[in-house]
């Protein structure tokens, strides 16, 4: 069955986030580009909805933004070939991966899962849903502004890995259900969220999300 857009079904799938899938993003932070995709889950309590708080947690100093397309599945997909992969989409959502910042860094000096910097209460934050019909995922402009100030803009077309690509290699490790998000990476440009700070994210002239950290 293809996934329900109506309010609350769209946003209960798992999450599956790419990793460095922009160039510049991976040089700002000090990493290698990669060969190929690598990916990360965040549990379904990660979702917050347009108009929504993002909580800022006690254990850490430097919550960051990052900017990201979100691919919402409509139907199930294991080892589906790259040229019918997109026949499994059922839209998009501009959506925010957020990170503690401090303590992804010394969870990867240490050599540990990043779990607890990208997984807790409303780190991922989603707009509202559009139709597969409206996008093309492999041109997209998005934006981020802190309090109005643009922080990120970028477009999809730098991706390392695209939209199809992306599909086809999760899919053939990893089974895919209706509700499913896939966060596709994020552009150069992220960047610090304070308390009381008000963070929108949109596709020009498309779909918009504004959120507040708590």
């Amino acid at each position: 069955a293809v996934v329900s857009t109506q309010s609350g079904h769209y946003g209960r799938g798992k999450i599956i986030c790419i990793g460095r899938n922009y160039a510049k993003h991976a040089k700002e932070l000090g990493n290698e580009i990669p060969t190929l995709p690598f990916w990360f889950l965040k549990p379904t309590t990660c979702y917050v909805q347009d108009g929504g708080n993002i909580i800022y947690p006690e254990i850490t100093k430097n919550l960051h933004h990052e900017l990201e397309l979100g691919v919402v599945i409509g139907k199930k997909m294991s080892k589906v070939a790259k040229e019918d992969v997109m026949k499994h989409v059922a839209g998009y959502s501009i959506t925010i991966d957020v990170t503690c910042r401090d303590l992804q860094e010394q969870c990867k000096a240490e050599r540990k899962p990043w779990d607890i910097s990208k997984c807790l209460d409303t780190f991922c934050a989603v707009g509202p849903f559009i139709p597969a019909d409206k996008l093309d995922p492999n041109n997209v402009e998005m934006v981020l502004t802190v309090n109005g100030n643009t922080k990120q803009h970028a477009n999809t077309k730098d991706m390392l890995f695209d939209v199809p690509t992306l599909l086809e290699y999760v899919n053939q490790h990893l089974t895919l259900l209706p509700g499913d998000l896939i966060q596709t990476g994020t552009p150069e440009g992220v960047g610090p969220m304070d308390r009381g700070d008000t963070v929108t994210v949109s596709i020009p002239g498309v779909s918009e999300a504004s959120f507040k950290i708590v």
